[in-house]
C-alpha cells in the first residue's frame, strides 16, 4: 500500500526492474491492441508537433524562446503517451533491456518494433491529413503552413549521418524521459519528469522519427500553399524515407544501446553474478 500511495520516487534499480517487466508485457501484446495503441501514440506525438509549430511560427519570438517554449509544448505528445497509455516506437526501444536479460526473444522484440512503428506512422500521418483538412495551418496568416514547410524542407535535405546522429541524441533524451516517468507515482511526477528531457531534445533540434511521420507528410500536403519568398527543398516520399531511415536507426542506437543496454549492464546484470 505504501508503494502505491507513497511520495518517494522509485529508485533507479527499481525503475530497471519495472522497465524490464513492462517490456515483457509490451512485447507479448496481441496484434490488434498493440496496433491500436500504436496508432494512438502516433496521433499523440502529432498533437505535440502541432502545438510546437504554433510557437515556432510566431515571428515575434527570439530563437531561444521559440526553441525552448516549442519544446515544452511538444512535451504534450509524450505526456499523452505515458499517462493516457499508448505504444510509441522510440520509447519501446527500452524493450532492449528485457531482450538482453533473456525475457523476450529477438523475434518478439522485432515484432513489437515493426508493428508499433507502422501503427505510429498510421496515427501520425492520419493526424496530418486531419490537420490539413481542418485548415488549421492557415492560422497566423498562413504562417503555420509555411513553418511546416520550412521544418520538413530542412529535414528532407539533411545528410544521412547528420540525421543519424541527431536521431541518437534525440532518443537518449526521449528514453531518459520515459525512464524517469517510471520513477513517478503520480501524473504530476510523470509530467515533470517528461518535460525537461523532451523540451531539451526539441530545443536542440534533434530528430524524432515519429514526429517526422507527422511533419513531413503534412508539409507534402501543404507545399502548394503560397510560399513566396521561401527557398524550400521539394518535399517528396523519397525525401521522407531518406530522412526516416537514418533517424530510425539513430533512435534505436540512442534508446536501445545508450540507455536500455547501459542500464541493463548497471542494474540487471547483477542477478547473473
Amino acid at each position: 500500500m505504501s508503494e502505491i500511495f507513497g511520495f518517494d520516487a522509485f529508485s533507479p534499480k527499481e525503475i530497471a526492474a519495472r522497465v524490464e517487466t513492462i517490456g515483457v508485457i509490451k512485447a507479448r501484446l496481441p496484434l490488434i491492441p498493440m496496433l491500436m495503441l500504436s496508432v494512438l501514440a502516433g496521433a499523440f506525438i502529432a498533437l505535440g508537433g502541432l502545438y510546437f509549430v504554433i510557437v515556432k511560427s510566431d515571428v515575434y519570438l527570439g530563437f531561444a524562446a521559440k526553441q525552448v517554449l516549442g519544446g515544452v509544448t511538444f512535451s504534450l505528445g509524450l505526456i499523452l503517451v505515458v499517462v493516457a497509455g499508448a505504444e510509441l516506437f522510440t520509447g519501446n526501444n527500452l524493450l532492449a533491456m528485457a531482450w538482453a536479460d533473456g525475457k523476450i526473444t529477438t523475434g518478439e522484440l522485432l515484432r513489437n518494433w515493426a508493428i508499433v512503428c507502422v501503427g505510429n506512422f498510421i496515427g501520425a500521418a492520419g493526424m496530418a491529413l486531419l490537420v490539413f483538412l481542418s485548415h488549421h495551418p492557415e492560422m497566423n496568416n498562413g504562417g503555420i503552413a509555411q513553418e511546416y514547410i520550412r521544418i520538413a524542407s530542412a529535414k528532407v535535405a539533411m545528410p544521412f549521418w547528420t540525421a543519424f546522429f541527431k536521431g541518437i541524441l534525440c532518443n537518449i533524451l526521449v528514453c531518459m524521459a520515459v525512464w524517469m516517468a517510471f520513477a513517478g507515482r503520480s501524473v504530476v511526477d510523470k509530467a515533470v519528469a517528461i518535460v525537461f528531457p523532451i523540451s531539451a531534445f526539441v530545443a536542440a533540434g534533434f530528430e524524432h522519427s515519429i514526429a517526422n511521420m507527422f511533419f513531413i507528410p503534412l508539409a507534402m500536403l501543404l507545399q502548394n500553399f503560397d510560399t513566396i519568398g521561401m527557398n524550400s527543398t521539394a518535399i517528396t516520399w523519397t525525401g521522407f524515407f531518406g530522412n526516416l531511415v537514418p533517424v530510425i536507426l539513430g533512435n534505436i542506437v540512442g534508446g536501445s544501446v545508450l540507455v536500455g543496454l547501459v542500464y541493463h549492464l548497471i542494474y540487471r546484470q547483477e542477478r547473473h553474478t
